[in-house]
């Protein structure tokens, strides 16, 4: 398992960075893939819907779990 790695991103024409995992980023970055859209755009989109006592990072770690837990057959 990796470490957490600076990753710089634009949101709404500010730049930001995130400390996310190599597996997180690159989940991230496939989500982004194949939803055809930039992953900046994804992380307004995260950020936009997220709850503001959680960070951005956080959030977007939530959103990949979600989004792969919603594909899969898990069933909790």
């Amino acid at each position: 398992m990796s470490r957490p790695i600076k990753r710089s991103l634009t949101l709404r024409g500010h730049r930001t960075s995130v400390s996310l995992e190599d597996d997180f980023w690159r989940a991230f970055r496939d989500i982004a893939d194949e939803k055809n859209i930039p992953i900046n755009a994804l992380a307004a989109q995260i950020d936009a819907d997220r709850d503001l006592e959680a960070g951005l990072a956080t959030a977007i770690r939530l959103y990949v779990l979600a989004y792969f837990r919603t594909r899969s057959s898990f069933d909790p």
